[in-house]
């Protein structure tokens, strides 16, 4: 990874733009992140994807948010819609749901790879509470967290079988507290033994996925003056408790959760022990402020993405097996069959 960014970013429309191209040649990203403002028709998309890579000179990742249901970046009519995910796991019997997601998540990813897109932002592996916020509350799996690990695993070996990556979120959780990190800070007061007994619960039965995504939640008992994303304190349950020795990506920085300006906002999230940081929003002059501050990766951090993208899938599945899998996925849904992309 010698000479690799620090960083994950995105890009600001349906083409990589001439200073886009010279920006991420000399920045030279760990990966890429598309979003809807990125989307036209599945020939755009692949081209969008090309480029990103030619830009980057190498086979870089390229990510998006393809959940189902609320998060969803890609739409129809050339694209599969889904109900949201609590919504369809809470229609079945605990082994059915777990089941369905698989194949969910291999339809999915199928998709996605036939795009250039080769890593999801998925397993979703927060437990949902009375208290979560409505911008992730269906985007959860279960109440339960033992549910909910049975099911991100479920999500996570799906979208292998489809050909991406799963990048499990938001670690250690983000279920328990009422507010939005895309608008405030959210915070938690529960006790460490709550924390380690319901939200840490689930990734620790996914510690040995490839790659991990923090929340930009406060948990108060460990650390009251960080989000997890800038707490050393955190991240050191995360690496030591939990036992999650992936390549560590951040949430969004750009975020209104966290504050500060971009560099510094990048600076504490890698002192405090996460190996990348993901900018979002597209907008240069923040790219760059953020590039630059990550620097390149080394050390264990190298080690974890070099890692990462040899857990990437070499191929999606073939077309009779994608056939196979949406006949499977209808019948335990009980539905009619789910209509196909018309592109």
């Amino acid at each position: 990874m010698s000479g690799v960014g620090a960083c994950i970013l995105g890009c600001e429309g349906t083409v990589v733009k001439p200073e886009e191209r010279r920006f991420f040649q000399d920045a030279n990203p760990f990966g890429f992140i598309l979003f809807s403002r990125n989307v036209e028709e599945p020939e755009a998309v692949r081209r969008l994807t090309d480029a990103l890579r030619s830009a980057a000179g190498r086979d870089a990742p390229v990510l998006i948010d393809q959940e189902g249901g609320r998060v969803q970046r890609l739409r129809g009519p050339h694209w599969r819609e889904w109900l949201p995910p609590l919504e369809q796991c809470e229609m079945l019997a605990p082994d059915k749901a777990a089941k369905a997601m698989a194949l969910r998540y291999e339809i999915i990813g199928s998709e996605l790879r036939a795009l250039g897109i080769d890593t999801n932002c998925v397993p979703t592996a927060d437990t949902a509470t009375a208290r979560t916020h409505s911008v992730l509350f269906n985007r959860c799996y279960s109440r339960d967290p033992g549910q909910v690990a049975t099911l991100a695993r479920a999500v996570a070996d799906g979208c292998s079988r489809g050909g991406v990556l799963p990048v499990v979120k938001h670690v250690p959780g983000h279920g328990r507290p009422g507010s939005d990190s895309h608008l405030e800070l959210p915070k938690t007061g529960a006790t460490k033994e709550e924390l380690a007994e319901t939200d840490f619960k689930p990734f620790r039965a996914l510690r040995d996925l490839p790659i991990g995504m923090t929340g930009h939640v406060v948990y108060s008992a460990i650390d009251p003056d960080s989000p997890a994303t800038q707490s050393s304190k955190v991240i050191g349950i995360v690496r030591g408790e939990i036992g999650f020795d992936g390549l560590l990506m951040t949430d969004d920085i750009s975020m209104n959760a966290l504050s500060g300006g971009i560099s510094e906002r990048v600076r504490r999230s890698l002192d405090a022990g996460c190996d990348l940081v993901l900018h979002c929003n597209g907008k240069m002059s923040e790219m760059a402020e953020a590039a630059e501050e990550a620097g390149t990766l080394s050390g264990a951090s190298a080690s974890r993405a070099s890692r990462a993208l040899d857990a990437r899938p070499a191929s999606a599945p073939d077309g009779q097996r994608m056939a196979e899998a949406i006949r499977e996925f209808e019948s335990i849904m009980e539905r009619k069959p789910v209509p196909c992309p018309t592109a």
